[in-house]
């Protein structure tokens, strides 16, 4: 079996290349190697397997010491030697990320933006149809004044053992390498020697807050609102999220609403709605007069323009709409069911009754 070739001259660097050096060159040479450039060319996979290997050892302080040292001979059996085993793997994807997933030796620990909170806010049925500006109070976690938000007393800290102040651990065999976020400093890169007596070492404690919202008129039930930047605070000086206020319209005890519109009920008797005459409706700009032709019927529904709610989107307002419903009398005097009658019975021989005398009757009766 032929003797192996120098890692060093495989990967065309001198003895003392620093380890950038070393990457940068492996990169070169794996890329142009690789069996998905060079299908069924068994040289070139051959040469690849190599240089595999040797950037496997000497990009690992220890065995490069032992190779430096005592040659093949001092790293046997420690290398991923693919020549020998004929595994391949996936690993065009692993350069890919090398070139563009950042340097594996010092790994950063990347900003986080902060949760979304979200807040419900109920208001009145009159503050929904008009807006206003509003205050609400919150509770949220904040920096830490006394460490600034490090949780350590003073800025008590010292480098993690662990991942040696990179805030990640990297697992490598061979052309293989996986960072991890550590689990001891959980990516600080950093661990706290001494707590915050304050904070009692959480880096944040609770706050409370007032914040001004702005209510537009015509908002709804289940509507939201989002305040940026009043969420939770990001971690490793990441930005803040977002608040979102989610409202709830009381109910009005007389009035409702569909869609942009006001819907409410005109309790009418009987008589008025036979012989017409005016009501009073309150809307949302006070007591308003409506007239009633006679004939009224139950259910019958008049509009008021422009007395409902206003579009969000700035196009329109609403009308108020009113319902009649025609009340029934539950008692009667005597002389009231003698008058009913005596109305029954002419209705019954005459077809289209014309007497204003009875309707003049039955109004003095009921006014």
């Amino acid at each position: 079996m032929a003797s192996k070739k120098d890692f060093y001259e495989l990967l065309g660097v001198d003895r003392n290349s620093s380890e950038e050096e070393l990457k940068k060159a492996y990169r070169k040479l794996a890329m142009s190697l690789h069996p998905d450039k060079n299908p069924g060319n068994k040289k070139a996979e051959e040469q690849f397997k190599q240089v595999n290997e040797a950037y496997s050892v000497l990009s690992d302080p220890e065995k490069r010491r032992q190779y430096d040292q005592y040659g093949h001979a001092g790293v046997a059996g420690q290398g991923n030697d693919f020549s020998q085993t004929g595994d391949l793997g996936n690993v065009f994807g692993t350069i890919f990320e090398d070139f563009f997933g950042g340097s594996a030796g010092q790994p950063k620990t990347r900003a986080q933006r902060g949760n979304d909170l979200r807040y419900n806010f109920t208001i009145t049925f009159e503050e929904a149809l008009f807006g206003k500006e509003a205050k609400i109070r919150l509770r949220r976690p904040e920096p830490c004044v006394g460490c600034n938000g490090t949780g350590a007393k003073a800025g008590k800290t010292r480098q993690c053992q662990t991942c040696h102040g990179t805030g990640q651990i990297r697992f490598q065999q061979g052309f293989f390498s996986v960072n991890r976020t550590c689990n001891q400093c959980h990516g600080q890169g950093r661990v706290v020697t001494e707590l915050c007596t304050e904070c009692k070492g959480e880096g944040s404690l609770l706050h409370e807050k007032t914040i001004s919202v702005k209510i537009p008129a015509g908002i709804e039930t289940g509507n939201r609102l989002r305040v940026t930047g009043e969420g939770e605070i990001g971690a490793h000086n990441g930005p803040p999220g977002d608040l979102y206020v989610v409202i709830t319209v009381e109910e009005h005890p007389t009035l409702m609403r569909d869609g942009n519109n006001i819907v409410s009920e005109a309790p009418v008797s009987f008589v008025r709605a036979a012989l017409g005459g005016k009501i009073h409706v309150q809307t949302i700009k006070g007591t308003t007069t409506l007239t009633l032709p006679s004939g009224t019927q139950y259910g019958k529904v008049f509009r008021l323009k422009g007395l409902g709610f206003p579009s969000l989107t700035g196009h329109g307002i609403g009308d108020h709409l009113v319902k009649i419903k025609t009340e029934i009398p539950t008692q009667l005097t005597a002389r009231q069911r003698v008058l009913l009658e005596e109305y029954a019975d002419l209705s019954e021989e005459a077809l289209e009754p014309t007497s204003s005398t009875l309707f003049g009757k039955v109004k003095g009766l009921f006014d």
